[in-house]
């Protein structure tokens, strides 16, 4: 398991660029409002389970955008909602659609939880919550951080090099929401009610039933 602590270790070294990475429009923050079906998406930038900047500039308009917000990596619904979309991430693809999961996670847990769950859709970190309040996502922050053992597929725990579990920390925790962006850059739809075990299937008849 040494390579899951060297993993967390890079990661921690990043976490620092993770807080800083997050670029937010202040008005937007400040009013706080959340997203609605047929607004624009707001521009804004993140820090992707890579360590790279992500920009929804980059990403916007090229394709279909799916950004599920979940609470935490390596909780039970959340694990299942991840793998959800690995399974069906090929059926999606071929419908031209981007896959983006978002956290209040830091980024080396992101690394963590995408290497040991084999997940390849891409992971934002928001350790800060700057990018939910950006977005008008009620998530809630709090000044001790909930801690979860990680576990790979089979639910064994994660160890680190000394042979211990790895145990990881948060403090924003964001509710379960889908939104899908379209081509042009508009919220198509917004689910605050979500089942982790079936959210790839409903996401896939939507956008089949987006215009083309």
């Amino acid at each position: 398991m040494t390579r899951f602590f060297a993993m967390l270790c890079v990661g921690c070294v990043a976490l620092a660029m993770s807080a800083a990475a997050v670029a937010v429009d202040d008005g937007a923050a400040e009013k706080n409002e959340p997203l609605a079906v047929g607004q624009a998406l707001p521009d804004f930038e993140s820090i992707s389970d890579n360590g790279q900047p992500w920009k929804s500039a980059d990403n916007v308009g090229h394709k279909i955008l799916v950004l599920y917000f979940y609470p935490g990596d390596f909780t039970g619904g959340c694990s299942k909602q991840a793998l959800t979309f690995r399974e069906g991430l090929k059926s999606l693809e071929d419908l031209n659609v981007e896959v983006v999961g978002v956290s209040g996670d830091s980024l080396a847990t992101h690394q963590l939880f995408r290497e040991s769950h084999g997940l390849r859709h891409t992971l934002l970190a928001d350790p800060e919550g700057a990018l939910a309040a950006q977005l008008g996502i009620p998530a809630r922050r709090t000044e001790k951080p909930a801690t979860v053992r990680a576990s790979d597929l089979d639910r064994q725990p994660l160890l680190d090099e000394t042979g211990n579990p790895i145990i990881v920390e948060r403090r924003v925790t964001y509710p379960r929401w889908t939104v899908i962006v379209d081509k042009v850059g508009k919220v198509a739809s917004k689910r605050t009610q979500v089942n982790p075990s079936t959210d790839a299937d409903e996401v896939r008849k939507i956008v089949e039933s987006l215009p083309r």
